[in-house]
């Protein structure tokens, strides 16, 4: 639902992104976030996000109009390096 509103409000969208541990690492939570999402040119690829590679990996279809990419974060080092920052 807040994707196709974010969608419908943008005009454009290139890329979808998941991030972080949910993100990254639950596929059921990306298939469900998307699911509906077609008809605004979002096709999934089931095996490719199903797949359990880790790293930075389009897993929208060949043929969707925008990609969907999953992108790893490292949490801890953005905190240690806000940490750092602020002494």
């Amino acid at each position: 639902k807040y994707i196709g509103g974010y969608l419908a409000v943008l005009g454009r969208t290139d890329v979808i992104t998941f991030t972080a541990g949910v993100g990254e690492n639950d596929a059921k939570v990306r298939r469900d976030a998307l699911c509906g999402l077609e008809s605004l040119g979002i096709e999934l690829d089931d095996k490719l996000n199903e797949d359990p590679a880790r790293g930075p990996r389009r897993i929208s279809a060949e043929t969707s109009r925008i990609t969907v990419l999953v992108i790893p974060t490292d949490e801890e080092l953005a905190i240690a390096r806000a940490a750092a920052a602020a002494v």
